[in-house]
């Protein structure tokens, strides 16, 4: 039966759905250490940013090289860049777009210099100011290119600010021995930048994930505990209901205490049936047999079977007890689950009837499958005996099965109340 069949039940799942959900406390676990190795890489990069940044800063200023035009433009492009790279390695944020900006702005500068700055006299030990640069930009692709691409990146500006250099003067050999130093040292040290970056990486991943898989193990083991005692807790009370239920059906001598007895019984049978499906006994309050038959047709669908039901019953079928209408569906509902495992659902149908003369309700569940011998079914298999025959007989119900090889048919029947 649905959860909110009931005016109850639907209020009480409206509450619920108020409640904000808390949140999963495994939530993060998987990038706790990873976050701050992001975070102090950004703050040693934006370190050694600042260092290297102020020497090109100086450098530039003192520089006669390029026209007093693009000398402003390349320090406000660069610099002005550099500087916001520099806020978002602090702030934490939006640091990717920051870099991609700084470092196109440099390629930018290289591949213009040449053209820029031809013709000028310059000394083969006297690197631009733009070599203090170099080694920021090849740094800054940590925070925005994937591995492979950090060391194509690490080789590809060293590469490219040696050929601007020996562009600019020509090629002359003078300028070639200084300027391979200059880009071998470039590529080494991005190079160190690179494998730090990659080495901190890994090694957080690898914390995140031995955390992650650790705490996993606890709740797992914590949840197969929880269960276990649940189970010891609900195997007590089952054991102390059913004994309770048998001494008093023992000593019971009056109508009466005889009366007595019997609630008791049907009480542990109820307790019995629903212990695998977890459902309690719910409300009481009378039920339409024709909303009982809809509740069927709908748990049939949530199990991906579209019921054949034959209907045979008016308006004047006899209501059912809240009680008696949820063993009947919840039965029912094991019947066809039978069905759907056992005879692959083959000609399954199920027909609702009601008998105006004796007032008694037939609930039928049949198939067309091979059908099976009950007395063969263990004794350990409570998914007849427990989940169709002791709930429905819990409730003062009665059930017939019969099978064979042309199917099975289950019928679950109910006496109502004459008029």
């Amino acid at each position: 039966m649905s959860a909110a069949t009931h005016p109850r039940e639907r209020a009480l799942a409206a509450a619920w759905a108020q409640i904000p959900l808390a949140h999963d406390p495994t939530a993060g676990l998987g990038s706790f250490t990873r976050r701050r190795i992001e975070r102090m890489i950004s703050i040693v990069l934006a370190v050694g940013s600042v260092s290297l940044g102020a020497q090109a800063f100086v450098a530039a200023l003192g520089s006669v090289q390029e026209p007093q035009a693009w000398h402003v433009a390349f320090m406000v492009g660069n610099f002005g860049s550099l500087a916001a790279l520099l806020v978002t390695y602090i702030v934490g944020r939006s640091i990717a777009p920051a870099a991609i900006t700084f470092c196109a702005i440099f390629v930018a500068t290289l591949i213009a210099w040449p053209f820029v700055v031809a013709g000028q006299d310059i000394p083969p030990s006297d690197p631009p100011w733009t070599w203090f640069l170099v080694s920021v930009v090849t740094a800054s692709s940590i925070m925005f290119l994937p591995l492979v691409w950090q060391m194509a990146w690490t080789v590809f500006v060293p590469v490219l600010f040696g050929i601007t250099r020996l562009a600019q003067a020509g090629f002359a050999v003078d300028f070639w021995w200084p300027t391979l130093l200059d880009v071998s040292f470039a590529v080494i040290l991005g190079g160190v930048f690179v494998t730090l970056g990659w080495m901190f990486r890994s090694i957080a991943d690898n914390v995140d994930e031995s955390r992650r898989s650790a705490v996993e193990t606890y709740t797992a083991a914590a949840v197969t505990e929880a269960a276990e005692n649940e189970r010891v807790a609900v195997a007590a009370l089952m054991h102390d209901s059913v004994l309770a239920a048998l001494i008093a059906s023992e000593r019971a001598q009056t109508p009466r205490e005889q009366g007595l007895a019997v609630a008791m019984a049907q009480e542990a049978l109820t307790r019995l049936a629903n212990a695998e499906s977890d459902a309690g006994l719910g409300s009481d309050a009378p039920r339409r047999f024709a909303t009982l038959v809809e509740e069927v047709e709908r748990g049939a669908r949530g199990l991906g079977v579209d019921l054949v039901v034959e209907r045979s019953y008016g308006h004047d079928a006899p209501e059912l007890p809240g009680r008696v209408a949820n063993a009947l569906i919840l039965a029912a509902m094991q019947a066809i689950a039978n069905s759907i495992e056992h005879a692959g659902g083959i000609g399954l149908t199920v027909t609702a009837r009601h008998e105006p003369d004796t007032q008694r309700l037939h609930l039928e569940v049949q198939d067309l499958g091979d059908g099976f011998d009950l007395d063969m079914v263990p004794d350990d298999r409570l998914g007849i005996r427990g989940s169709i025959i002791a709930r429905v007989a819990a409730v003062g119900g009665t059930v017939h099965i019969t099978s064979d090889s042309n199917g099975t048919l289950v019928r679950l029947t109910w006496q109502g109340v004459r008029s």
